[in-house]
């Protein structure tokens, strides 16, 4: 069942979903139904002008001053009030008339100067509440995207760990039993259960060390971010003998605190693989350095990724996707700032500054 909630402003032909509290006597801390808000019920909230109303409002204002024309000109108003104010010519009563007039216009030249102002802030305020229920629709959709990619990667270790170890233990149980059936004297059924055995071994090191590298990059802890970068890019080398990559590091240092280090690593992997699906590149360049700032005195890392592939086809691409939106949230998360753009030459370019902390110098 779906509710109109107002107070709740969307953007016209937009649909926004959220969770309210139940306010219809359910349990306490219940979560209510979703709220559907459409183009009809935002149209509805906002407050409009209505010609009807106003036109009726300015007969009103016609008509009093025509009635009090009217009533000015019976009682003779005007002589009255001058007749009143003439004995006390010395007090200037006699200018209160204009005086009430000029006051009263400019009460209205007041309030017509406020009604701007709050037509504006409204108009304002309209467009930011148009932005943030955007962002709010954009940040479930990557709620509902990680929780899919969790889910993924869950499914994909499980896989592995039944398909990948499992299958190498199995079979190192299979040769500890032949070593215990065989006799004594039988060496060389011995020798050869060893050594296949060992061969095994040999193969679960290599899953575990590659499925512990995707989890978490060892060498960034080992070796510095420029070392682990490297590595990665190694990695790369090896899936795509036909693609060159280029690596040019040139700053003082290669650790500038676990947020930025993971955050440039991941930037570098997720670039990396946007290349090997998509870009259809034969040359990648990542540079990495660091740069004087001028608001900041630690200065600012600068990260770049140049292929010469197709590009972006469509525009809205450089938005839609989650691997380029997820690294904008790391980028912007430490108050950087990320573009993602085709180049002038062809191919596409990722570049992202991070302001480094000042503990980091």
């Amino acid at each position: 069942m779906a509710l109109s909630v107002p107070g709740v402003l969307a953007q016209p032909s937009r649909l926004v979903s959220g969770r309210i509290p139940d306010l219809g006597g359910g349990e306490s801390g219940r979560i209510g139904t979703v709220a559907t808000v459409k183009e009809e019920d935002v149209m509805r909230i906002r407050p409009r002008t209505n010609s009807a109303v106003a036109w009726a409002d300015f007969a009103l204002v016609v008509s009093a001053t025509v009635m009090f024309a009217i009533v000015s000109a019976h009682f003779e108003l005007g002589e009255a009030i001058s007749a009143w104010t003439h004995p006390r010519e010395r007090y200037q009563l006699d200018e209160l008339p204009g005086v009430l007039l000029v006051m009263a216009l400019g009460g209205a030249w007041f309030a017509w100067r406020r009604t701007g102002e709050a037509r504006r802030e409204l108009q304002r305020r309209f467009v930011i509440e148009g932005e943030l229920t955007a962002a709010l629709s954009e940040n479930r959709r990557l709620e509902r995207e990680n929780m899919r990619i969790q889910e993924e990667e869950r499914r994909i270790l499980a896989r592995e760990l039944h398909d990948e170890l499992g299958q190498y233990l199995n079979a190192i149980k299979l040769e500890a039993v032949c070593l215990r059936s065989s006799g004594p004297s039988d060496g060389t059924q011995t020798e050869r259960s060893a050594a296949s055995i060992v061969a095994i071994v040999d193969q679960v090191q290599a899953t575990v060390r590659d499925m512990v590298r995707r989890l978490r990059p060892a060498g960034l802890d080992e070796l510095g971010l420029a070392a682990a970068i490297e590595e990665c890019i190694d990695g790369w080398r090896r899936r795509l003998p036909a693609v060159r990559f280029e690596y040019d590091f040139t700053a003082p240092r290669s650790n500038w605190g676990e947020a930025v280090n993971m955050t440039l690593y991941r930037l570098v992997q997720e670039g990396l693989t946007n290349v090997a699906r998509h870009s259809q590149a034969s040359s990648v360049a990542i540079s990495l350095q660091q740069l004087a700032g001028s608001s900041n005195p630690a200065g600012v890392i600068r990260l770049d990724i140049r292929d010469d592939g197709v590009g972006i086809v469509t525009p809205r691409a450089s938005t839609s996707g989650v691997g380029l939106t997820g690294m904008r949230e790391r980028v912007e998360s430490l108050g950087g700032r990320f573009e993602a753009v085709n180049a002038a030459h062809g191919g596409f370019h990722i570049a992202a500054s991070i302001p480094l902390p000042e503990l980091a110098v």
